[in-house]
């Protein structure tokens, strides 16, 4: 019998099997992917995974193919359309958030080459490899995601509290949480380190600000 992570639905539900499967956890270096990411947590807020899994084909369309750049430039029109799109969650400031994000998203890029350069050195440039089990359950935060939250914040973002910027952080794998009873930890293990040239990079950070 194949062990997986304890979700909630990872058994019953085949998107969110799949998800588990075969996407978290995976590191992650591409931008787009990285805003991707940024949305979806983002709207996942007070909401289940699966709430908002189940809508990602409607988030793609909705957001442009998670565009940074096309999404920035959406007009006030635009997001009172998004308001009554049934494929995303309909909730404005959700919508807002996506929108402003995007902006702050391109100024990372600006600064730091891409948002994968600026994100990865919070966790030293590899990925964290974590063992939780029943006697060390997953936290819903870390001081790294407490860090990298505050640094969001300062740069504009919004809907970046520590919680959802840690299931960022675990959905694009800079820190693999999979449980050590579950199949994919070994597996996520073996992918390697981050991005070349990361690891000892320098960032503006905003700790103690």
């Amino acid at each position: 019998m194949v062990r997986r992570c304890p979700w909630g639905s990872v058994e019953s539900d085949p998107e969110m099997r799949a998800y588990h499967d075969h996407e978290w956890g995976v590191p992650v270096h591409d931008d787009r992917r990285h805003f991707e990411f940024l949305v979806l947590e983002g709207a996942q807020a007070g909401l289940s995974w699966s709430t908002i899994l189940h809508r990602r084909a409607g988030y793609a369309r909705a957001f442009d193919g998670f565009d940074p750049a096309k999404v920035a430039r959406f007009s006030a029109a635009r997001r009172r359309a998004l308001v009554q799109d049934p494929g995303i969650v309909r909730n404005r400031r959700k919508i807002a958030s996506a929108v402003e994000n995007a902006r702050a998203f391109l100024e990372v890029q600006r600064e730091f080459g891409s948002f994968d350069a600026y994100c990865w050195p919070f966790v030293g440039g590899r990925p964290r490899q974590n063992r939780w089990g029943p006697a060390r359950p997953v936290p819903a935060t870390t001081p790294e995601s407490d860090a990298l939250s505050r640094d969001l914040r300062q740069r504009g973002f919004s809907f970046v509290g520590s919680t959802i910027v840690y299931a960022h952080m675990q959905a694009v794998g800079m820190v693999n949480d999979h449980v050590t009873d579950c199949f994919r930890h070994a597996e996520v293990r073996r992918l390697g380190a981050g991005p070349g040239g990361t690891s000892g990079r320098r960032i503006r950070s905003t700790e103690g600000a």
